[in-house]
């Protein structure tokens, strides 16, 4: 049975989902929660592919058969363990046609009952670019490096608000620094399909928190159309002083591979300047980071502020913050959303 997109958000709650395209496809970019289990896997697709522009159509299918026959067992074993007790799957491939009909005609001889996904993956993807052009109420938290954005939307978060944590989708922190002790970045069409999945969550009559963060996030860019929509969305600052930044910093990356710390550095060169780095280079394999991490603000303190003064028609609040405990600025944060929220009815 075919079903459409929105049925399957909706049934995908239900029921496994079971992506049929290669590992290659799958590895690019997947629905979240899908289990792949490849009709044809990469080297299979590519003689398939070839054999299709060669001699056919028809010789292609027989190709893909004779392929897939040796792998069939393996198929439906994967496919009896996935649909578990229910007997039951949701199914797609890239748009839909025939790698799906095939598979589902295979597990159905099995008494696997399966609902295909129309337009495949495909209407997933358009599905979720569309999210995000949505009318999203943001509120944007701004600040210096070092001022504990990511933590104050964690707090939000847990105070029940809703918050899109791009940083936190993108395993990186957005600095050059930010890849450090952290997860392999997913590909950008992963990021884009958990950012959807995020926005799916979201009650649009309620405001969205959100970090101030370029276009580009480590090597993934954000959505142009969610990227507009925080450039002309109201912007809190968050202001710690710089002692107490270079404090949290030291915090967060004293952990770190002091040369794996140095090769990023060396990212910055030309802007913190030959003789700034000399210095900070010095200074780091000396061991002393709050030195490092000091010297390294002297860029991207002067970055925030040239960046901060295209903003500044945008500015709402600056709020003062000594970077310690988050609950002494959350009931300021959550005050001026209010603000926010009823200048908009106005």
């Amino acid at each position: 049975m075919n079903i459409s997109i929105d049925e399957f958000l909706q049934l995908r709650d239900k029921l496994p989902v079971v992506d049929v395209r290669s590992e290659g496809e799958f590895e690019a970019g997947h629905i979240a929660g899908a289990v792949n289990i490849p009709l044809l896997n990469n080297q299979e697709r590519v003689i398939v592919g070839t054999t299709y522009k060669q001699q056919g159509q028809l010789e292609a299918i027989k190709t893909g058969f004779q392929l897939v026959g040796p792998r069939l067992l393996e198929i439906i074993e994967a496919s009896l363990q996935t649909a578990l007790h229910r007997h039951e799957l949701l199914v797609h491939c890239w748009r839909g046609g025939m790698r799906s009909a095939n598979y589902c005609r295979f597990v159905e001889m099995v008494g696997i009952k399966t609902h295909t996904l129309t337009g495949g993956y495909k209407a997933y993807r358009n599905k979720a670019l569309e999210s995000f052009a949505l009318p999203l109420q943001l509120i944007v938290v701004g600040g210096c490096t070092g001022s504990g954005k990511s933590e104050l939307l964690q707090a939000l978060a847990e105070a029940g608000e809703q918050v899109l944590d791009l940083e936190k989708l993108a395993h990186h922190k957005g600095s050059v620094f930010g890849g450090l002790m952290m997860p392999p970045q997913p590909t950008t069409e992963q990021f884009q399909n958990n950012l959807f999945e995020e926005i799916l969550k979201i009650d649009l009559s309620r405001p969205v928190w959100i970090e101030d963060e370029s276009v580009a996030i480590g090597k993934i860019f954000l959505p142009e159309p969610l990227w507009r929509n925080m450039n002309t969305s109201p912007l809190i600052e968050i202001d710690v002083v710089r002692e107490n930044r270079v404090q949290r910093l030291v915090k967060e990356y004293g952990h770190a591979d002091k040369q794996q710390f140095l090769e990023a550095m060396k990212g910055i060169v030309k802007k913190l300047g030959g003789q700034h780095f000399n210095v900070a280079q010095e200074m780091l394999l000396a061991g002393d980071m709050p030195s490092t991490i000091d010297i390294l603000l002297n860029y991207y303190d002067k970055a925030y502020r040239n960046g901060l003064q295209r903003k500044q028609h945008r500015v709402t609040k600056q709020i003062q913050w000594d970077g310690q405990q988050t609950q002494s600025v959350i009931g300021e944060l959550l005050a001026t959303k209010e603000q926010i929220a009823f200048h908009k009815q106005l």
